[in-house]
Protein backbone atom coordinates (compact mmCIF):
# COMPACT_ATOMS: atom_id res chain seq x y z
CA UNK A 1 0.00 0.00 0.00
CA UNK A 2 1.42 3.37 -1.05
CA UNK A 3 0.23 6.18 1.22
CA UNK A 4 1.13 9.65 0.02
CA UNK A 5 0.08 12.58 2.21
CA UNK A 6 -0.13 16.06 0.73
CA UNK A 7 -0.41 19.01 3.09
CA UNK A 8 -1.62 22.12 1.30
CA UNK A 9 -1.54 25.60 2.83
CA UNK A 10 -4.68 27.42 1.75
CA UNK A 11 -4.16 31.17 1.37
CA UNK A 12 -6.92 33.21 -0.19
CA UNK A 13 -8.69 29.97 -1.20
CA UNK A 14 -11.57 30.13 1.27
CA UNK A 15 -13.57 33.00 -0.14
CA UNK A 16 -17.20 32.70 1.00
CA UNK A 17 -16.32 29.84 3.33
CA UNK A 18 -15.82 29.61 7.07
CA UNK A 19 -12.08 28.90 6.97
CA UNK A 20 -9.42 31.47 7.72
CA UNK A 21 -6.35 32.39 5.70
CA UNK A 22 -3.61 29.95 6.49
CA UNK A 23 -5.87 26.92 7.03
CA UNK A 24 -4.31 23.54 6.28
CA UNK A 25 -5.86 20.95 3.95
CA UNK A 26 -4.53 17.40 4.25
CA UNK A 27 -5.05 15.00 1.34
CA UNK A 28 -4.17 11.32 1.66
CA UNK A 29 -3.55 9.18 -1.40
CA UNK A 30 -3.86 5.74 0.17
CA UNK A 31 -3.59 3.69 -3.03
CA UNK A 32 -1.88 0.37 -3.80
CA UNK A 33 1.71 0.39 -5.02
CA UNK A 34 0.59 -1.02 -8.38
CA UNK A 35 -1.45 0.35 -11.25
CA UNK A 36 -3.28 -1.14 -14.24
CA UNK A 37 -3.78 -0.27 -17.89
CA UNK A 38 -6.37 -0.76 -20.61
CA UNK A 39 -7.60 0.81 -23.80
CA UNK A 40 -5.53 3.45 -25.56
CA UNK A 41 -2.77 3.88 -23.01
CA UNK A 42 -4.78 4.76 -19.96
CA UNK A 43 -2.96 3.90 -16.75
CA UNK A 44 -5.02 3.92 -13.60
CA UNK A 45 -5.57 2.82 -10.01
CA UNK A 46 -8.74 2.87 -7.92
CA UNK A 47 -9.68 2.43 -4.29
CA UNK A 48 -12.72 2.33 -2.03
CA UNK A 49 -13.51 3.83 1.37
CA UNK A 50 -13.53 6.50 0.09
CA UNK A 51 -13.93 5.82 -3.62
CA UNK A 52 -11.18 7.54 -5.57
CA UNK A 53 -9.15 7.08 -8.73
CA UNK A 54 -5.92 8.24 -10.26
CA UNK A 55 -5.44 7.99 -14.00
CA UNK A 56 -2.97 9.03 -16.66
CA UNK A 57 -3.92 9.08 -20.34
CA UNK A 58 -1.00 9.44 -22.75
CA UNK A 59 -1.05 10.09 -26.50
CA UNK A 60 2.65 10.08 -27.40
CA UNK A 61 3.75 6.62 -26.21
CA UNK A 62 3.32 3.26 -27.93
CA UNK A 63 2.57 0.49 -25.42
CA UNK A 64 4.93 -1.90 -27.20
CA UNK A 65 7.77 0.58 -26.72
CA UNK A 66 7.61 -0.19 -23.01
CA UNK A 67 8.91 -3.69 -23.77
CA UNK A 68 11.77 -2.68 -26.06
CA UNK A 69 14.45 -3.28 -23.45
CA UNK A 70 17.35 -5.72 -23.24
CA UNK A 71 17.89 -7.95 -20.17
CA UNK A 72 19.81 -6.17 -17.43
CA UNK A 73 19.36 -2.74 -19.01
CA UNK A 74 17.12 0.15 -17.96
CA UNK A 75 14.91 1.95 -20.47
CA UNK A 76 13.24 5.31 -19.85
CA UNK A 77 10.22 6.30 -21.97
CA UNK A 78 8.90 9.82 -21.41
CA UNK A 79 5.48 11.27 -22.21
CA UNK A 80 4.86 15.02 -22.38
CA UNK A 81 1.42 14.78 -23.95
CA UNK A 82 -0.88 13.43 -21.29
CA UNK A 83 -3.70 14.10 -18.87
CA UNK A 84 -3.43 13.19 -15.18
CA UNK A 85 -6.67 13.03 -13.18
CA UNK A 86 -7.55 12.60 -9.53
CA UNK A 87 -11.26 11.91 -9.01
CA UNK A 88 -13.50 11.27 -6.05
CA UNK A 89 -16.86 9.53 -6.28
CA UNK A 90 -20.08 9.35 -4.31
CA UNK A 91 -20.32 5.62 -5.08
CA UNK A 92 -19.50 3.27 -2.22
CA UNK A 93 -17.55 0.96 -4.53
CA UNK A 94 -16.22 1.35 -8.05
CA UNK A 95 -16.80 -1.19 -10.85
CA UNK A 96 -13.81 -3.02 -12.29
CA UNK A 97 -14.81 -1.65 -15.72
CA UNK A 98 -14.46 1.98 -14.66
CA UNK A 99 -11.65 2.66 -17.15
CA UNK A 100 -11.95 -0.33 -19.45
CA UNK A 101 -15.27 0.35 -21.17
CA UNK A 102 -15.87 2.22 -24.42
CA UNK A 103 -19.00 3.56 -22.73
CA UNK A 104 -18.41 4.71 -19.11
CA UNK A 105 -20.58 2.92 -16.53
CA UNK A 106 -23.81 4.89 -16.11
CA UNK A 107 -24.01 4.38 -12.33
CA UNK A 108 -20.82 6.33 -11.63
CA UNK A 109 -21.19 9.69 -9.89
CA UNK A 110 -18.08 11.86 -9.89
CA UNK A 111 -17.89 14.29 -6.97
CA UNK A 112 -14.61 16.02 -7.76
CA UNK A 113 -12.34 15.89 -10.79
CA UNK A 114 -8.89 17.49 -10.67
CA UNK A 115 -6.83 17.53 -13.85
CA UNK A 116 -3.21 18.20 -14.67
CA UNK A 117 -2.13 18.25 -18.32
CA UNK A 118 1.14 17.70 -20.18
CA UNK A 119 3.21 16.75 -17.15
CA UNK A 120 6.49 14.90 -17.56
CA UNK A 121 5.53 11.25 -17.11
CA UNK A 122 8.47 8.84 -17.18
CA UNK A 123 8.14 5.07 -17.50
CA UNK A 124 11.20 3.19 -16.26
CA UNK A 125 11.46 -0.35 -17.61
CA UNK A 126 13.76 -3.21 -16.67
CA UNK A 127 13.77 -6.82 -17.88
CA UNK A 128 14.95 -9.83 -15.92
CA UNK A 129 15.10 -13.39 -17.27
CA UNK A 130 15.25 -16.79 -15.62
CA UNK A 131 14.85 -20.47 -16.47
CA UNK A 132 12.46 -21.16 -13.58
CA UNK A 133 14.28 -24.41 -12.81
CA UNK A 134 13.97 -24.01 -9.05
CA UNK A 135 17.55 -22.83 -8.56
CA UNK A 136 18.10 -19.11 -7.86
CA UNK A 137 20.43 -17.47 -10.37
CA UNK A 138 23.10 -16.74 -7.75
CA UNK A 139 23.46 -20.49 -7.13
CA UNK A 140 24.09 -21.05 -10.84
CA UNK A 141 27.18 -18.83 -10.71
CA UNK A 142 29.45 -21.85 -10.43
CA UNK A 143 32.73 -19.93 -10.52
CA UNK A 144 31.44 -17.40 -7.97
CA UNK A 145 32.67 -14.40 -9.92
CA UNK A 146 29.36 -12.54 -9.89
CA UNK A 147 28.93 -12.92 -13.67
CA UNK A 148 26.04 -15.25 -14.51
CA UNK A 149 26.78 -15.16 -18.23
CA UNK A 150 30.04 -17.16 -18.15
CA UNK A 151 28.66 -20.31 -16.48
CA UNK A 152 27.57 -22.73 -19.21
CA UNK A 153 28.04 -26.32 -18.05
CA UNK A 154 26.98 -27.98 -21.30
CA UNK A 155 28.52 -25.36 -23.63
CA UNK A 156 25.28 -24.99 -25.56
CA UNK A 157 25.48 -21.20 -25.64
CA UNK A 158 22.88 -20.70 -22.90
CA UNK A 159 24.23 -19.72 -19.46
CA UNK A 160 23.05 -21.95 -16.64
CA UNK A 161 20.74 -19.36 -15.07
CA UNK A 162 18.73 -19.31 -18.32
CA UNK A 163 19.23 -22.97 -19.25
CA UNK A 164 16.37 -25.34 -18.47
CA UNK A 165 18.78 -28.24 -19.02
CA UNK A 166 22.08 -27.27 -17.40
CA UNK A 167 23.99 -30.42 -18.32
CA UNK A 168 22.55 -30.85 -21.82
CA UNK A 169 21.28 -34.40 -21.22
CA UNK A 170 17.76 -33.62 -22.51
CA UNK A 171 16.30 -34.05 -19.03
CA UNK A 172 15.31 -30.65 -17.70
CA UNK A 173 17.02 -29.49 -14.52
CA UNK A 174 13.76 -29.25 -12.57
CA UNK A 175 13.04 -32.91 -13.42
CA UNK A 176 16.46 -33.94 -12.08
CA UNK A 177 15.43 -32.76 -8.61
CA UNK A 178 17.96 -30.14 -7.52
CA UNK A 179 15.83 -29.88 -4.34
CA UNK A 180 16.92 -26.34 -3.56
CA UNK A 181 15.84 -24.85 -0.21
CA UNK A 182 16.70 -21.51 1.37
CA UNK A 183 18.06 -23.34 4.41
CA UNK A 184 20.22 -26.01 2.73
CA UNK A 185 20.83 -24.58 -0.71
CA UNK A 186 21.63 -27.46 -3.10
CA UNK A 187 22.97 -29.84 -0.45
CA UNK A 188 20.10 -32.26 -1.05
CA UNK A 189 20.24 -32.31 -4.86
CA UNK A 190 19.56 -35.76 -6.30
CA UNK A 191 22.73 -37.72 -7.15
CA UNK A 192 21.56 -41.08 -8.49
CA UNK A 193 24.98 -42.68 -9.00
CA UNK A 194 26.55 -41.15 -5.88
CA UNK A 195 29.54 -39.79 -7.78
CA UNK A 196 29.42 -36.38 -6.11
CA UNK A 197 27.93 -34.63 -9.15
CA UNK A 198 24.21 -33.92 -8.84
CA UNK A 199 22.03 -35.30 -11.60
CA UNK A 200 21.22 -31.85 -12.97
CA UNK A 201 24.94 -31.39 -13.78
CA UNK A 202 25.73 -35.05 -14.59
CA UNK A 203 25.69 -36.23 -18.21
CA UNK A 204 25.52 -39.90 -17.14
CA UNK A 205 23.14 -39.99 -14.19
CA UNK A 206 23.30 -43.73 -13.48
CA UNK A 207 27.00 -44.20 -14.38
CA UNK A 208 26.32 -47.00 -16.84
CA UNK A 209 28.73 -45.49 -19.44
CA UNK A 210 25.84 -44.48 -21.71
CA UNK A 211 25.15 -40.75 -21.74
CA UNK A 212 21.74 -39.88 -20.32
CA UNK A 213 20.64 -38.17 -23.53
CA UNK A 214 21.48 -41.35 -25.52
CA UNK A 215 19.27 -43.68 -23.44
CA UNK A 216 16.35 -43.47 -25.86
CA UNK A 217 15.69 -47.08 -26.84
CA UNK A 218 11.89 -46.81 -26.50
CA UNK A 219 10.80 -43.38 -27.72
CA UNK A 220 13.36 -41.54 -29.81
CA UNK A 221 12.10 -38.03 -29.13
CA UNK A 222 15.03 -36.31 -27.39
CA UNK A 223 13.38 -36.97 -24.04
CA UNK A 224 14.95 -39.82 -22.00
CA UNK A 225 12.31 -39.58 -19.27
CA UNK A 226 9.80 -41.68 -21.25
CA UNK A 227 12.19 -44.51 -22.13
CA UNK A 228 11.43 -47.22 -19.56
CA UNK A 229 12.48 -50.87 -19.96
CA UNK A 230 11.80 -51.80 -16.33
CA UNK A 231 8.79 -50.00 -14.79
CA UNK A 232 9.83 -51.24 -11.35
CA UNK A 233 13.01 -49.17 -11.53
CA UNK A 234 11.95 -46.26 -13.71
CA UNK A 235 13.47 -44.45 -16.67
CA UNK A 236 16.47 -46.14 -18.29
CA UNK A 237 18.71 -43.13 -17.72
CA UNK A 238 18.39 -43.80 -13.97
CA UNK A 239 18.70 -47.60 -14.27
CA UNK A 240 22.32 -48.79 -14.27
CA UNK A 241 21.23 -52.25 -15.45
CA UNK A 242 19.94 -50.87 -18.75
CA UNK A 243 22.70 -49.57 -20.99
CA UNK A 244 21.19 -49.41 -24.47
CA UNK A 245 22.51 -46.52 -26.53
CA UNK A 246 20.43 -44.71 -29.13
CA UNK A 247 22.35 -41.49 -29.84
CA UNK A 248 20.40 -38.29 -29.50
CA UNK A 249 20.11 -36.14 -32.61
CA UNK A 250 19.23 -32.80 -31.05
CA UNK A 251 18.48 -30.74 -27.96
CA UNK A 252 15.00 -30.05 -26.64
CA UNK A 253 13.43 -26.62 -27.05
CA UNK A 254 14.14 -24.33 -24.10
CA UNK A 255 11.81 -21.73 -22.59
CA UNK A 256 13.19 -18.57 -20.98
CA UNK A 257 10.84 -16.66 -18.68
CA UNK A 258 10.83 -12.87 -18.86
CA UNK A 259 9.66 -10.39 -16.22
CA UNK A 260 9.28 -6.74 -17.18
CA UNK A 261 9.13 -4.21 -14.34
CA UNK A 262 7.48 -0.97 -15.48
CA UNK A 263 7.28 1.91 -13.01
CA UNK A 264 5.77 5.37 -13.59
CA UNK A 265 6.85 8.70 -12.12
CA UNK A 266 5.05 11.96 -12.88
CA UNK A 267 6.83 15.27 -12.44
CA UNK A 268 5.42 18.78 -12.01
CA UNK A 269 1.91 17.60 -11.18
CA UNK A 270 -0.55 20.47 -10.95
CA UNK A 271 -3.95 19.26 -9.74
CA UNK A 272 -4.99 22.61 -8.22
CA UNK A 273 -4.82 21.24 -4.70
CA UNK A 274 -1.64 19.22 -5.31
CA UNK A 275 1.54 20.54 -6.88
CA UNK A 276 4.51 18.20 -6.66
CA UNK A 277 6.06 15.09 -8.21
CA UNK A 278 4.13 11.81 -7.89
CA UNK A 279 5.30 8.19 -7.77
CA UNK A 280 2.50 6.29 -9.53
CA UNK A 281 3.85 2.82 -8.71
CA UNK A 282 4.49 -0.32 -10.77
CA UNK A 283 2.38 -1.74 -13.59
CA UNK A 284 0.34 -4.85 -12.75
CA UNK A 285 -0.50 -6.45 -16.08
CA UNK A 286 -0.22 -9.93 -17.58
CA UNK A 287 1.82 -8.48 -20.44
CA UNK A 288 4.75 -7.92 -18.08
CA UNK A 289 5.26 -11.70 -17.90
CA UNK A 290 6.40 -13.20 -21.20
CA UNK A 291 8.48 -16.09 -22.54
CA UNK A 292 10.87 -16.66 -25.38
CA UNK A 293 12.01 -20.00 -26.74
CA UNK A 294 15.17 -21.27 -28.38
CA UNK A 295 16.69 -24.61 -29.30
CA UNK A 296 20.49 -24.86 -28.93
CA UNK A 297 22.57 -26.10 -31.80
CA UNK A 298 23.41 -29.77 -31.26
Amino acid sequence: MRKTVFVVLLIGFCFQTSCDDGDILTIEFDFDDTFKTCGDLVFYKTKSDPSESLSLAVTDVNFEDLFDVMPGETLNVTSNSNTFNYRTYSNTTLPSTLFCNDIPPSEINIKEDYESANDTATFTITLSEDDNDGIPAEYEDLNNNGDYEDDDTDNDGIPNYLDQDDDGDNVFTATEKPNFTDQDGLANAQDTDGDGTPDYLDTDDDNDTVLTRDEESVDQDNNPTNDIKDPNVGADYLNKDVALSVPAVGYREHTIYQTFTISLYIENVNLEVITQDFDFGTLDNSATSKTRTLTPDF
